[in-house]
Order: structure tokens, then sequence, then C-alpha cells
């Protein structure tokens, strides 16, 4: 700024600012902020030994969820079984991490295994009732199973998206995360104090979540019903997110399938967006990432294993400038690990769904990738 200055040095105009913070809930100074976050760590084609790289960036990546290495034995124990046909329902607890024992909902086909297997990660959605059952259909709790088939009515064409990939023959599994189902307690207005009060204690709300994501992944690979070779990370939403960061962290996982949460950052730093929100977007901010790894160069961590990855034309969440971008700049990587085969994107006409086209869809494409007859 340029002022008037008299001959005593004082200025004739303000040389301050009068206002520090937007309506909108963003610093004035957003926009100097915003472009220091460079994302240093992302690939580039000056990129020349991949494997280097990815190590880098994952490891950069758990430094950033602020959690300690968890190899805590399981301990598996078996609470509840019915029986659906061609596979068993079974409610059981495992020791997560060192911390936390919780509770599971685990899906396994007779016969002879072992068999493929998915993990998957449930949405926000500001609806903490269920977690586990939006994918699995539960039994045993009324109100719970009519909370969980409103969800399902919602969003996956009334279907129990875990149901249907049993039936196909996979184990399926899935766990709440911290806030939801049998680990609830919360409302979308204590999200925000939460992740104030794990930062309080050294730790993080999002790098808790990379953290248990990661090991419910490692707890399925380990059953013996498992093929650990055919493990894949399935999400809808922020579990979208939560199942290509998984695939990030641990080798465990090893193919993704991520049903509209994709994009740039830049894009979605803007008023309004769930990112610059005070509530959902905590579970997915680590500290200090954006100046190393965007969105999608973590997701890109997971290269060369095989990748779907999903969004809506008509996602409100998600531009869809963004979301090309973001899909453009993956497909470059894994052109560079020379695996084009093993990524796909795909912009569907809906909105923020996942219903039974889709299903089929990604369920027959990792089916292939996973060398079954669908």
């Amino acid at each position: 700024m340029v002022v008037a200055t008299m001959g005593t040095g004082h200025a004739t105009d303000i040389d301050y600012q009068q206002m520090g913070v937007t309506k909108d809930n963003l610093p004035i100074i957003a926009g100097q902020i915003k472009s220091r976050l460079n994302a240093r760590l992302a690939w580039t084609p000056q990129v020349k030994d991949l494997a280097t790289w990815r190590k880098a960036g994952r490891a950069k990546l758990w430094e950033l969820t602020w959690q300690a290495p968890d190899h805590t034995p399981f301990n598996l124990q078996l609470i509840d079984e019915i029986d659906r046909g061609s596979y068993l329902a079974r409610k059981v607890s495992f020791n997560l991490t060192a911390d936390s024992r919780v509770s599971a909902l685990l899906l396994v086909p007779k016969g002879q295994g072992p068999f493929p297997a998915a993990v998957m990660y449930h949405d926000h959605g500001s609806k903490f009732d269920i977690g586990k059952e939006k994918w699995i259909e539960p039994w045993g709790d009324d109100a719970r199973l009519a909370s969980a088939k409103g969800w399902a009515a919602k969003f996956f064409s009334s279907r129990f998206p875990g149901d249907e990939l049993a039936r196909r023959g996979y184990v399926v599994l899935a766990t709440d995360a911290l806030g939801w189902g049998d680990r609830g307690g919360m409302t979308y207005d204590m999200q925000q104090a939460l992740a104030a009060n794990m930062f309080n204690m050294g730790s993080s709300l999002a790098g808790l979540m990379a953290l248990e994501d990661a090991r419910t992944a490692e707890f399925l690979a380990s059953l013996p019903q498992v093929d650990k070779r055919r493990v894949a990370a399935i999400g809808f939403s922020m579990g979208a997110f939560r199942a290509w960061q998984a695939a990030a962290l641990t080798d465990a996982v090893t193919a993704t399938v991520a049903v509209n949460w994709m994009a740039t950052a830049e894009r979605l730093m803007v008023p309004g967006n769930n990112q610059l929100r005070g509530g959902s977007a905590w579970q997915m901010l680590h500290p200090g990432i954006l100046a190393y790894l965007d969105y999608p160069d973590v997701a890109s961590l997971a290269a060369p294993g095989p990748m779907l990855i999903y969004a809506g034309e008509k996602d409100a969440l998600f531009p869809l400038d963004s979301v090309r971008t973001a899909f453009a700049g993956m497909r470059r990587v894994w052109s560079a690990w020379q695996a084009d085969d093993r990524f796909e994107s795909k912009v569907w006409p809906g909105g923020h769904v996942f219903e039974a086209d889709q299903q089929d869809y990604a369920y027959n494409w990792l089916d292939r990738q996973f060398k079954r007859q669908p």
C-alpha cells in the first residue's frame, strides 16, 4: 500500500489492516498463505526413482498424522454370528490400536478359502448413529436396522453394498470411526471441540483416523480366510478419502475403489465447501500436509496398485473441473509406473451417491483386478 506521509513521519492514510477475518471464516491473508502451499513432495516428470519418491511421500504422510507406529496384537473374538445363505455375518471385536478395542461387522463366504477381501470405510454424512452399518446390514437392533435401511435407500439404491460384495465371494469388514456407531456419542457441533482436544493432547483427529484405517486393513489381511494378495479398500464420500489414504499408508491394501471424494485442495478451499467448515473437515485435515502433498498426490502414493475412482457430474461438494484436474494428475503417476491399465477414473451423470449400477461396475472391475470371473 502506498501512503502519503507528512514531515513528522505520520501517515495521512490508513496503512494497516483493519479487518483480519472475513464473513466466510477466512483470514484476509488467505491468498498469501495458499500461495505457499506448493506440494513440494508431489510427483513431477523429473522424478526418476519412483520407489524412493513413494517411500518419502508415505513417510511424510505418516509423520504428519502425529501417530506412533502400532503393532498391537489384534486378539480377535467372536461376539455373534448369523447365517445369510452363501456367507456368514459375524459381529467381532479386536484391538484396533494399543488404545482402542472395537466392534466390527465381518462377512465370511462359505466354502474353501482363502478369499479376496474388502475393508469398507463408511462416510461422514453428518449421521453418527450408524457407521459400519452403512455398509453391512445389521441385526439384533431394530432402531439401528431402520436407520441403516434409510441410509441405503438414500445413497445405495436400497442395497447394503458390503452384503452385495459378500455374495460375490469376498470377505468384507466394516468398523466404526471414532464418533460413529458403537463408538458414538458425537454430534456435528462437537467435532470442532473434539479436534481441538485431540490437538491439546498432542494427537490429531485426522491422524488417528488414518492410523486406525491402516490398522483395519492390516487386521483384515491377517485373517486366515483372506488372501492377503487381494485386499481392497472401498469407500464412499469421506470413506473414499479414507480408502485412498489407507492405500497410500499401508501395503496391506492391494486395490482401491474410491467413490466421490477427490479434487485439488485449491478448489476445495472456497467459501461454502465442507473443507472450510468448522465441523466435518476435521477428520481429513493433517496439519501442514498441503505444503508437501495435495489430495491427488496423497492418493497417488497408492500407485502402481489398482485404483478405480469415481466422481458425480452433479456432485455439489466437488467441482467437476477440479475433479478432472486431479484425475489427470493421478493418471500421470500411474503412467510413470507404466501401470496405465491399473488406474481408472469415471465420472457418473448423477450426484453424491453410490447406486446399484455404480456398485456393479466397481465390483466387476475389482473381480478383474483380482483375476476372478464376475
